[in-house]
């Protein structure tokens, strides 16, 4: 079977797009302090490696196998970050500066699940409401989507935090009390 110079190619490819696909995904593991399930995930990843790389060496005659794995390794980054953003693991924070000043609008998110802090602000054109926003990144687009539709002139800034500690919101979500 081996000996088909397509079914290699093939073989060779698809390796290659697991292999870095699973390295992706360990990378965003091991950032997110997920050692354990990183460490497990590496264990399958170095097998296909090496199965991979042994049939590129074993075969270095064959320029199509270099070109598979070099492919291969470029669709497979692609792959890795299209699955880590359907993960969509850990929180974002995002930073709203409002138009007008809106006192229902925090309310409204709450309503939705999102943990808001709410205060009032003064920018160059008058006041405005500044709220600070944290939600599980699966949520993200959600609360983009929301945040348009009660003010369309909002000002959105968000960032991924390092660490998060205490507060109400946080305990709530590990519970799975929230976004059900």
């Amino acid at each position: 079977m081996l000996e088909n110079s397509f079914v290699m190619v093939s073989i060779i490819l698809i390796i290659n797009i697991v292999y870095v696909s699973f390295f992706t995904i360990r990378m965003i593991l091991t950032l997110k302090g997920q050692r354990y399930t990183a460490a497990g995930l590496s264990m399958i990843e170095v097998v296909v490696y090496v199965v991979g790389l042994g049939l590129v060496l074993d075969n270095l005659n064959q320029i199509q196998n270099l070109a598979a794995y070099a492919i291969g390794y470029g669709i497979g980054v692609i792959v890795g970050m299209k699955i880590e953003e359907k993960l969509a693991l850990g929180y974002i924070t995002v930073n709203v500066i409002t138009k007008e000043y809106d006192r229902d609008l925090p309310k409204a998110l709450r309503d939705q699940g999102f943990g808001v802090t709410d205060w009032a602000a003064h920018g160059l054109e008058g006041n405005r409401m500044a709220m600070q926003i944290l939600t599980p990144r699966k949520y993200e687009l959600k609360l983009y989507h929301t945040i348009k539709e009660l003010d369309p002139k909002a000002f959105i800034i968000a960032f991924e935090p390092k660490a998060i500690h205490g507060g109400f919101w946080v305990k709530s979500v590990r519970k799975g009390k929230l976004f059900s």
